[in-house]
């Protein structure tokens, strides 16, 4: 069964260098490279990609720049395997990522997504340890050795009190993601929202514990830059608020409730203020206290 790997670029040549090496380093050969270039005006990708001898390896071009939900979108059309993931241009894989996966989906009866163990680096490759993913860490459900398969209220309660997952290291069922697609309205928060349409559908998560792919977390990340003047906590507002009628109407109260509540989020809002007030940045410092404190 081949993987598809989807690779949106508009970053760094040198880390879509690396991301893509450790594409071609599985130990497990059966996948399929995508980079889709989304016009990105600072470096031509396509020489190298295409200048890379394996088959397995495509390059791409949008016909515009479409932006982070259109390309992702795009992916999904591009994608011909059953399995796919959507990978950032800035992550790696870890040699055994797509041997891990495949055996979680044979194990589990083909689950509509499957999270496996992630490691975090930063803009140098380093192993890292910010705060934002160590909160991620204590929420994440603990799972045996073997991993669980997840589905219902109590992950989704999971999710909402603090998004755990990381997206680019997702491998997704392709019909799934076919069916729901990516909304236009949201840039941040797209994959939490995708998240809560396929579990309120009644969809599986395969949560595994091995440690097979590296999530770079840096300040270039376009989470890291709206999340500094605030803007990102306008997104997370909006979704939450649009979730939680749909959760009580499926009869998930505690779900529903951490909605509601969203602790974690408004918690990362806290964590901001302290540099809007020093850079007295008047708009953020309103954004980040409307959002930790107002309903």
């Amino acid at each position: 069964m081949t993987i598809d790997i989807l690779m949106p670029y508009y970053g760094d040549p040198g880390q879509l260098q690396e991301a893509v090496k450790s594409v071609l380093a599985q130990r497990d050969p059966d996948w399929r490279l995508v980079v889709l270039d989304d016009c990105y005006p600072h470096w031509e990708a396509e020489p190298w990609v295409t200048g890379i001898d394996d088959p397995r390896v495509v390059f791409e071009r949008n016909p515009r720049n479409l932006g982070v939900s259109g390309s992702f979108d795009r992916s999904i059309d591009l994608a011909a395997a059953d399995y796919l993931v959507i990978m950032g241009c800035d992550d790696r894989m870890l040699p055994d990522y797509i041997g891990t996966v495949r055996r979680a989906i044979e194990r589990f009866d083909r689950p509509e997504f499957v999270q496996p163990g992630v490691r975090i680096i930063d803009e140098h490759g380093a192993a890292s340890h910010p705060l934002v993913d160590r909160v991620k860490g204590w929420v994440r459900p603990r799972v045996p050795a073997g991993g669980a398969l997840l589905g219902g209220e109590p992950v989704m309660t999971t999710l909402l009190r603090g998004d755990w997952s990381y997206f680019p290291s997702i491998c997704w069922r392709r019909d799934v993601l076919a069916k729901h697609r990516f909304s236009p309205e949201y840039e941040i928060t797209l994959d939490l929202v995708l998240k809560t349409d396929i579990l309120l559908e009644g969809g599986r998560l395969a949560l595994l514990p091995e440690v097979v792919f590296e999530y770079r977390r840096h300040a270039a990340s376009a989470s890291s830059y709206t999340a500094k003047d605030g803007s990102r906590f306008d997104e997370e507002r909006a979704f939450y608020r649009s979730a939680e009628p749909r959760l009580r109407a499926k009869g998930w109260p505690r779900a529903a409730r951490a909605a509601r509540i969203r602790l974690t989020s408004r918690l990362n809002a806290l964590s901001k203020l302290p540099g809007a007030l020093l850079s007295r940045d008047g708009s953020a410092i309103r954004t980040l206290a409307r959002y930790a404190f107002a309903r």
